[in-house]
């Protein structure tokens, strides 16, 4: 009896163990932001010609499914692209393939399968459109951000590009293209991504210079330039923010919401820039990961019918 519990014990760290590598390779928390904003683009792009949710669950199925695999498949192939100079971060050297915990040849067929299935699901089962999409984030993403991140400060800026795409891809599923309303929600997700990354980066600044990474704060001694982008892409941010509400996708309730919340995120944005201490650092990035849900949730409670 006593022999059978420990095999049980076993047995369920082996699974547990099996499973944070998995997470970790598929970088959970990054996938699912990326399906809260692939669900909030397709359901924000609704209208009566489409339909309501209940009668579109099968393709936002299809699309969660599709997105996932592909962001997924782009995480692994991220880490493996990264994986020898994520053996040189503290922050990173516990991850599955410079811990050894995965060979670099499995991650590659993995990360690459699941990337080919996610994109010929989403071309299959949603629209073109989505697909191209996908694949645009998928390019930009591993084979320009990835890449440039260890010749070029520009590589926030550009990475925030494949990281905003994701609720356009929603919006594409719903209605079949892509337009100005549409647009606006990718300008949130890409103007967020600044002062949330800059945080993370100055925190992590000297792991980054370590590993070869050109980051703005490892080559801003001063973190003048890296305050500056932080204020200024969380103004851009509130501007963005206010877009849905100007062309009559949300009602007054978000509005008045984007505003306090904009207000909130800039604060902690400036007193960054003012002190660019760890303390501030943190604080700037408590504050982007609470602005954003709490933005999109406004999105989705008071949206009207476009």
């Amino acid at each position: 009896m006593g022999k059978s519990i420990q095999q049980a014990e076993n047995s369920a760290k082996t699974k547990a163990s099996a499973w944070e590598i998995f997470s970790e390779l598929v970088k959970l928390r990054l996938t699912a932001l990326v399906l809260i904003t692939t669900l909030v683009g397709f359901y924000a792009a609704l209208t009566n010609e489409t339909g309501g949710l209940a009668q579109n669950l099968a393709k936002l199925g299809m699309t969660l499914l599709g997105t996932g695999l592909l962001a997924a498949g782009a995480a692994i192939l991220n880490q493996y692209l990264e994986r020898e100079y994520d053996a040189r971060m503290n922050r990173t050297l516990d991850r599955p393939l410079p811990s050894g915990a995965i060979g670099a040849e499995a991650a590659l067929l993995l990360g690459g399968a699941f990337s080919v299935l996610g994109l010929l699901s989403l071309s299959a089962w949603v629209n073109l459109l989505v697909a191209v999409l996908g694949a645009v984030t998928l390019v930009t993403y591993l084979f320009v951000y990835t890449p440039l991140k260890r010749k070029s400060e520009w590589n926030t800026i550009i990475g925030a590009i494949p990281g905003a795409l994701p609720p356009l891809m929603g919006w594409a599923a719903a209605r079949g293209q892509v337009d100005p309303l549409g647009w606006t929600l990718f300008g949130i997700l890409f103007f967020w991504q600044v002062p949330h990354f800059m945080a993370i980066a100055w925190l992590y600044r000297e792991d980054y210079a370590k590993a070869g990474f050109v980051m703005l704060p490892n080559v801003d001694e001063d973190g003048v330039r890296t305050g500056r982008q932080a204020i200024s892409h969380t103004v851009f941010l509130m501007i963005a923010s206010l877009m849905p509400f100007t062309m009559k996708l949300v009602g007054t309730a978000y509005l008045v919401g984007a505003v306090l919340l904009g207000l909130l995120f800039l604060a902690a944005a400036v007193s960054f820039s003012r002190d660019l201490s760890r303390q501030s650092a943190r604080r700037l990035f408590f504050a982007s990961i609470i602005y954003l849900p709490l933005l999109l949730g406004l999105m989705v409670v008071d949206k009207l019918g476009v």
